[in-house]
């Protein structure tokens, strides 16, 4: 039997599974969603019904899939499992709030959930968030999704050992022979070479900021082979320019990592354009105090 439960803007539909309940679905607005620990269900006796709350242990295969509006979800101490594609092509989820326990996770679980950043577990402190939701978007390390080994040393080397796996993989690797292509794929721009180099490139460059913001367990030569790949690719300064111009965290450590330099500063001072004048105003700062001279009108174009 299923039952309905309403949300702030929405409605689980559940069911009853092993001692407790099952969300079958979930239909509605929700921006903001917090899963209850318990549910109370009507039981019908053969004279009255009776209102029994049992507690939430499951979020059901592909529940959640699509859901356009959700930007954080917490789950409460009672779940257990989460299953498969559960939250799948959820392309606005930006958190997930978990409660510091064991929880069983299907196969695909965030699949195509681009927009997560932070994987919040009670106890835990933040900056392993960040690195708990890079585990399945960007480096599609499922098995390193573990909320109570999350933090502890060897967590971290197996975190580094696949970031470094990912970030010394060679560039075209994974990208189809020419020759290979049917006269359909002409033409299409992810069969392009030069797209797919600057696409895995900007993929490396994202998880090499994202773990220098977060140095938790990170040792001194990883911290080194990752400001290097920052400074050896263009692509560090596209995903700062096109991605986090406003966040003063990745510009500062683009300066701080020697990211900026003689060579790229005016091309990259053109492609800031009008935008984001804090940052400008940052790097004509560091110029002034670390690469040298700078003209006095330069200063007006802020």
């Amino acid at each position: 039997m299923e039952y309905s439960y309403a949300t702030k803007d929405g409605v689980f539909t559940v069911k009853e599974y092993k001692s407790g309940l099952e969300i079958v679905s979930y239909q509605g607005g929700d921006i903001y969603l917090t899963v209850p620990e318990s549910i109370p269900i009507s039981n019908k006796g053969e004279e009255e019904s009776v209102s029994l709350e049992k507690p939430v242990l499951s979020i059901g295969k592909k529940a959640m899939l699509s859901c356009k509006s959700l930007r954080r979800v917490s789950l409460p101490k009672s779940m257990e499992e989460v299953g498969d594609w559960a939250f799948a092509y959820c392309n606005a989820l930006r958190e997930i709030c978990l409660p510091e326990k064991e929880i069983r996770f299907g196969k695909d679980v965030f699949r195509e959930c681009a927009a997560l950043l932070s994987v919040t577990v009670e106890g835990k402190q933040k900056e392993i968030g960040a690195l708990l939701a890079a585990a399945v978007t960007l480096l599609d390390t499922p098995y390193l999704f573990s909320v109570l080994q999350c933090g502890e040393e060897g967590w971290f080397k197996e975190w580094d050992a696949r970031m470094l796996q990912v970030l010394r993989e060679d560039d075209m690797e994974g990208f189809s022979k020419m020759g290979l292509w049917g006269e359909e794929d002409y033409g299409c721009i992810e069969n392009d070479p030069d797209y797919f180099l600057n696409q895995k490139r900007k993929k490396k460059v994202r998880i090499a900021y994202l773990r220098l913001l977060n140095p938790p367990g990170l040792c001194e030569d990883i911290r080194q082979e990752l400001a290097r790949y920052l400074r050896e690719h263009e692509e560090s300064s596209e995903v700062l320019l096109k991605e986090h111009g406003g966040d003063s965290q990745y510009y500062k450590l683009f300066t701080e990592n020697g990211c900026l330099t003689k060579e790229n500063y005016d091309r990259i001072l053109s492609e800031i354009g009008e935008n984001y004048p804090e940052m400008k105003a940052w790097f004509l700062k560091y110029k002034e105090e670390k690469i040298g001279y700078t003209d006095f009108f330069e200063g007006l174009m802020l």
